[in-house]
């Protein structure tokens, strides 16, 4: 028997309109992908195929009018408990401490009493590894340690699904690494649905259990590539050869994309 996936994307399209040039805009088109439960999906792709504008749709940030989207089984026509959103930018309120930033999400949501908000702020808190620095604002944290404050609060909503938009882009590359191994530790412990967008792809295939590149606009799947690397993983497989191969067939298949991109633009 078939298990149903937590994520169910089926031939979407999505559209807009640019006032400027008075024409219609294809962001990306017939995109259709299924995501487990538990699994953790990367998706890469050239500047401008689509990624986030697909990873806001699925957060229910934008609405969209061709195609299905559905979670568990039940369609998503907006913003919902299901899901939580890591950007960017860690976004945080600076007057609020760590652990007022880490509760702002279930303030928002209203579906947790004062006790258990304490309880999930000390439990996430310390699962991202900044006990003793709940009383910290965020001018007092580095760029890596805002980053895991921004992720404890996506985590203590208690969301099915975690949707990251290139969440470590913002940082140096060593914290970057630091955080990606430190992120697997995470997703270990709280066993939750990610859907991560990234353009490192030696990034993605270090996290993911399967890296979807996408194409040129408008942004199709152009293909999917499956991790064969066991977990726990260490930073250490980087430099495995078979890591090293697949990395490298990735990047053929986005450059192959970006090139289309550029041949596009000069004509």
């Amino acid at each position: 028997m078939r298990v149903a996936p937590k994520v169910e994307i089926d031939r979407m399209t999505y559209r807009y309109w640019l006032e400027r040039d008075k024409r219609e805009f294809v962001a990306f088109a017939d995109v259709s992908l299924d995501v487990a439960d538990g699994e953790f999906v990367c998706i890469c792709g050239p500047s401008g195929c689509g990624k986030t504008t697909l990873l806001n749709i699925v957060a229910g940030l934008l609405t969209y009018e061709e195609g299905s989207l559905r979670v568990n089984g039940v369609t998503v026509n907006g913003p919902g408990i299901s899901r939580s959103m890591v950007f960017q930018h860690a976004s945080l309120l600076p007057w609020r401490t760590v652990a007022g930033n880490v509760r702002y999400g279930m303030e928002m949501q209203r579906r947790f009493d004062r006790s258990t908000m304490d309880a999930r702020t000390e439990q996430f808190v310390n699962l991202v590894g900044l006990g003793g620095f709940e009383g910290r604002y965020p001018a007092e944290l580095s760029g890596g340690m805002q980053q895991r404050v921004n992720l404890a609060r996506a985590l203590a909503t208690d969301p099915e699904v975690l949707l990251m938009d290139e969440p470590f882009a913002a940082l140096d590359a060593q914290t970057r690494e630091f955080m990606q191994a430190e992120l697997l530790k995470i997703w270990t412990r709280a066993g939750k649905t990610v859907i991560f967008i990234t353009h490192q792809i030696d990034e993605a295939v270090f996290l993911a259990d399967r890296v979807v590149v996408m194409g040129t606009r408008p942004g199709r799947l152009k293909g999917e590539f499956a991790i064969p690397f066991a977990r726990p993983r260490a930073l250490s497989i980087k430099r495995d050869p078979e890591f090293l191969r697949l990395s490298d067939e990735i990047w053929s298949l986005i450059e192959e994309e970006a090139g289309r991109i550029n041949v596009v633009s000069a004509s």
